[in-house]
């Protein structure tokens, strides 16, 4: 038997923001130390789609790459399989649930 935890944030932003931070992916060099170099197919997040990110940290460019699994916008879920270097992955499930008109909270797991 394991423990698995899932860190919780609680935001100070509507929901329909930081949903549309989490799936725009030109937005994540506003919020976040790397930038998308290359988006397979176009666009906010679908299923299927590919994106090709990168970033500087000690010294070196990192890349890594988003495949989006699914994607609910109405539940405002989504699901990723992650490629870091050295062969590392990771498989996320995100969560946004709204607290109220300015507040919400996003799961990570």
């Amino acid at each position: 038997m394991g423990l698995t935890v899932c860190p919780t944030a609680r935001i100070s932003a509507p929901l329909e923001l930081v949903w549309a931070n989490l799936v725009e992916w030109e937005r994540y060099s506003n919020w976040t130390d790397v930038h998308p170099e290359r988006i397979e197919p176009e666009g906010a997040a679908t299923a299927g789609q590919t994106v090709y990110f990168a970033g500087n940290a000690f010294g070196r460019t990192w890349r890594f790459m988003f495949k989006v699994e699914t994607v609910d916008h109405e539940r405002h879920r989504l699901d990723l399989r992650v490629f870091f270097p050295f062969g590392l992955q990771e498989k996320p499930h995100i969560a946004c649930d709204r607290i109220d008109a300015t507040t919400c909270q996003v799961q990570y797991g």
